[in-house]
């Protein structure tokens, strides 16, 4: 390993073995060999990570975009009508039973969807349509495209016609000419941006070696989080404009980056190995490594065609299935996600029944990503995996059912409250992100991350349901349920094994491996 390669790096290489299946411990693993030739995290690696993590914020911009583009603009009464008429006209009143010459919007119609087509009096299942078909073309995407970047396809390619297709789709929606086009679309646009996190997660932390990888995969989160931030500039750079604007004003950057990540990045060697090409894999570590004068190959390493499914589309996911410990740690990754994502998309939706001003509550709860970031970034190569994730979903889910309590005294503590459960939640989130890259060896990893993104959306999906619900005014409180779901589905994480501080593997083999070995004692997985 050449020092000049390394950056901020305090690992002992021997430290980075490990362990073999036992008709192989005379072999050193891949993931020792790597890091011996290119380094624990040089800045070859570090530049590759930084390039694969921006895709995180065209994913955070299309996700939260909806928020003002299909948001119900404000209005006011007019001084059209007579005096008896106009003392009906109020801030509080109901335009659907107003004259329609008493009342006008305060910007022009243009500014969003629902006043443009005016929709303003329309069922909410058809206001609300473009957002759910945006979510379930990612619930549907992900199943599709879950398994092709451990397949045919490979982590740089996935994520190059990804973000491709996700900005193409974006910019066509600027011409959309009805609520049924502009849904249509939405739900292309979250068909193709399934993938996009999971791709970029797994490749970029592919790049480095173990020490690194929790600081690299909260690289993504930090790009999610100044996509989601960056939203509210733009649109306050567009008040009075129209709403397709944000739209074109995405999707043109998103497209220029796509073809930056098909010139300048590289794929992953470990997956490039897996799947036979060792001369492309050596000159991938040769590009990274930065340096010509060591010779180093393949050779000795156990080979991996017999797992790799000859290039079936859903071999991945297949192999995944088959072995019970992954489907053991699959479902659980899968019960947790489902719910963390009912309340990382469910708090969000629910702040306008909150005694808080909504602008205000918005914008905190956007903000709070970033120190939820800041905690995994210089937390997470020192916290267990298992009991942070039972702490956070645990603490979400106390402060949410309080959140939920009636009274007067409750309601001046609800957006404390409130934010404290969003910033568990956020925490939950990057930290299961982390736990599913190092329980999933190469061969299936990308397909594991992208079962665990479904399971959030798909949380997500019956987040709207449940708000809707809350504001009948028959007591119902959807916070509630919110911190009893998470909780819940925070404590299966004790089904998983510990895997803090432990190389990764790359074949089932060696997976299933260790898990014996942990069941006997032996050692940790």
């Amino acid at each position: 390993m050449a020092d000049s390669t390394q950056l901020l790096s305090q690992d002992d290489p021997a430290e980075l073995e490990s362990t073999p299946p036992p008709d192989q411990k005379h072999l050193p693993s891949l993931d020792s060999k790597i890091e011996r030739f290119i380094g624990d995290f040089g800045w070859a690696q570090f530049l590759q990570a930084i390039l694969v993590s921006v895709a995180w914020i065209f994913d955070g911009q299309q996700t939260f975009i909806s928020v003002f583009t299909d948001a119900r603009p404000m209005w006011h009464c007019t001084d059209q009508l007579e005096d008896e008429s106009l003392s009906s006209c109020d801030s509080v009143s109901n335009i659907c039973r107003l004259p329609k010459n008493s009342w006008a919007w305060d910007w022009p119609a243009h500014t969003s969807v629902i006043s443009e087509w005016s929709l303003e009096c329309a069922a909410s299942i058809v206001t609300g349509f473009p957002a759910s078909s945006f979510f379930m073309g990612c619930v549907v995407g992900g199943l599709v495209l879950a398994t092709l970047a451990d397949s045919s396809l490979g982590r740089k390619n996935m994520l190059f016609l990804t973000c491709l297709t996700m900005s193409l789709s974006s910019l066509l929606t600027v011409f959309s000419t009805n609520i049924w086009i502009y849904s249509a679309l939405r739900f292309v646009c979250g068909f193709f941006r399934s993938t996009i996190g999971t791709c970029s997660l797994v490749l970029a932390t592919e790049l480095v070696g173990k020490r690194w990888r929790g600081q690299v995969g909260v690289m993504g989160f930090f790009c999610f989080t100044l996509g989601f931030l960056s939203l509210p500039a733009i649109a306050y750079m567009n008040i009075g404009l129209s709403w397709r604007y944000l739209y074109l004003y995405t999707s043109i950057p998103g497209i220029i980056y796509s073809a930056l990540v098909w010139l300048f990045v590289r794929e992953s060697p470990r997956w490039l190995f897996v799947q036979g090409r060792e001369e492309e894999a050596m000159a991938t570590l040769k590009s990274i490594a930065n340096h010509n004068n060591l010779t180093w190959s393949f050779s000795g390493l156990p080979s991996f065609e017999q797992e790799t499914g000859n290039g079936n589309i859903f071999a991945a996911m297949k192999i995944l299935l088959e072995k019970r410990w992954a489907l053991r740690r699959l479902s659980a990754i899968m019960v947790m996600g489902f719910g963390i994502g009912m309340v990382y998309y469910g708090m969000p939706l629910g702040l306008g029944d909150l005694a808080f001003n909504l602008y205000l509550s918005v914008t905190f709860n956007a903000l709070s990503e970033l120190p939820s970031s800041l905690v995994t970034f210089f937390l997470i190569g020192k916290l267990n995996r298992k009991s942070s994730i039972i702490v956070f979903t645990s603490l979400s889910g106390v402060c949410s059912i309080i959140c939920g309590l009636k009274g007067e005294e409750w309601r001046r503590l609800q957006i404390g409250l409130e934010l404290v459960s969003f910033f568990s939640a956020c925490t939950a989130t990057n930290t299961i992100f982390i736990f599913t890259i190092e329980l999933f060896p190469t061969l299936v990893r990308n397909s594991a991350m992208s079962m665990l993104r479904q399971a959030l959306v798909l949380g997500g999906v019956f987040s709207p349901m449940l708000v809707a619900a809350g504001r009948r005014g028959d007591g119902f409180s959807p916070y509630t349920v919110f911190g009893l779901v998470i909780g819940c589905c925070g404590l299966f994480a004790v089904c998983l094994p510990e895997t803090r501080g432990r190389a990764l593997c790359d074949t089932m083999e060696e997976e299933e491996h260790n898990e014996k070995a942990a069941s006997n004692g032996v050692g940790d997985v």
